[in-house]
């Protein structure tokens, strides 16, 4: 008799790793262990508590009362992550770190390391590849892993490789992760959320009515505030409500590629690989003021700060081995709404004085009639330098020569700033 072999079942992992600048951070601290601790505000040079370190002590041997507290904080930065105490009382990501000291002021801050980050990033990816090699990275804090042809990836629907992993990064790096397991990218990414910190959830397609449907339209990701807000006028509350809509409906309200994605991502559909190498889109650098600056009263500080961030970026296309051509830049203004312009030019470039110029036109097409809160700059449509496609990555050619010149020109008789 001719055995055969059943196909396995595809298992998806998204692993994130728990609020994982802080922590990195509590690792370092483990005294604050327990409390509402922010990471925010600016890179780390050198720690005011050191100072505070006793004789022959450690940085876990500084006392609690040394550290800086988030109602004495001024200044106009973000906050990157949180503890989960802090989390409870409504402080979060993204969210200005003033605000965050009405709602937390005990919370004790800390500034940002990346580089100490990226170091734990690095650890904790190399051990799940070690385990499970097909690994696509998503930034810092989070992976997709294939379960699929993995010792021990179907069993208990991809648990107890879930668990192994979970085990291995906290025995490498003491640091703890949520893994949720799944059919596809899609649902591993909503799964990994159902039961953090420090959880595994496993889904299957026979889950999709009882765990997906019933959660909200945001929970897709790829779904935003607008698409969201407009789902609601028509009385979509949740994925379940999505998918009872027809295709031909959504095509007609949100467009036909929009449209048809929403359908398939409601009934938990998505073939998308988990792939282990992948080409960056863009690079950009950008900066939060410390107080708000005006083009014209700050032409001066605001043109030395958009020449740094050209100057940044240069170098991390040059230093990575990178070029683009689309060039954009992105303002927030004072009443925290944002603006985003790009020009798309006729050859690749890694050059700050091109990136520059170029952004500089950008500039001149947003309204700069109020004060501003925050300065970015982007380059996209990014390629390797060597590549055929980019044969003089740096070097403009005659006709982008003559583009820069005039970019050039009209900068110097009617700089912005």
């Amino acid at each position: 008799m001719t055995s055969v072999t059943a196909t396995p079942i595809r298992r998806i992992a998204h692993l994130d790793m728990d609020a994982f600048y802080a922590s990195v951070e509590l690792l370092r601290y483990p005294q604050l262990k327990g409390l509402p601790v922010v990471i925010g505000g600016g890179r780390r040079k050198v720690d005011e508590v050191l100072r505070d370190v006793p004789d022959g002590g450690t940085l876990a041997d500084i006392p609690v009362r040394a550290f800086p507290l988030l109602r004495d904080y001024v200044g106009r930065g973000v906050i990157t992550t949180a503890t989960y105490p802090a989390r409870q009382f409504g402080v979060g990501s993204a969210m200005g770190l003033m605000k965050a000291a009405k709602l937390c002021p005990q919370a004790i801050i800390l500034p940002v390391d990346f580089d100490e980050y990226r170091r734990y990033s690095r650890r904790f990816k190399q051990v799940i590849t070690e385990i499970a090699p097909v690994m696509e990275d998503r930034g810092v804090d989070e992976v997709y892993i294939d379960f699929t042809h993995v010792a021990g990836g179907q069993r208990e629907g991809g648990r107890v490789l879930a668990r192994l992993i979970q085990k291995s990064i906290f025995e490498a790096t003491g640091l703890t992760c949520s893994i949720g397991v799944a059919p596809n990218k899609l649902i591993a990414k909503m799964a990994s959320e159902f039961n953090k910190p420090n959880g595994i959830s496993v889904v299957f397609e026979s889950d999709l009515e009882s765990r997906i449907w019933p959660l909200p339209c945001r929970k897709v990701n790829g779904i935003g505030p607008k698409a969201d807000e407009k789902l609601q006028r028509h009385q979509i509350r949740t994925i379940g409500e999505l998918a009872t809509r027809d295709r031909d409906w959504l095509i007609a309200n949100f467009g036909r590629a929009t449209g048809a994605w929403m359908h398939e991502v409601a009934w938990g559909r998505d073939d998308r690989p988990v792939v282990t190498e992948s080409e960056p889109v863009s690079m950009s650098r950008e900066t939060t003021f410390d107080r708000d600056l005006h083009a014209v009263r700050d032409r001066a500080e605001l043109g030395a700060i958009f020449t740094h961030l050209c100057e940044k970026v240069a170098e991390d296309l040059q230093r990575k081995g990178y070029v683009g051509k689309t060039i954009g830049i992105k303002l927030r203004y004072d009443d925290f709404k944002i603006a985003t312009r790009d020009q798309t030019i006729d050859h690749f470039t890694a050059d700050a004085k091109a990136i520059r110029q170029i952004g500089g036109q950008c500039l001149k097409r947003v309204p700069l009639d109020r004060p501003l809160r925050l300065l970015g700059v982007r380059v996209g449509a990014l390629v390797r330098a060597g590549e055929a496609e980019a044969p003089n990555p740096v070097r403009p050619s005659p006709g982008a020569r003559r583009q820069l010149e005039s970019a050039d020109a009209t900068a110097r008789t009617a700089s912005l700033f």
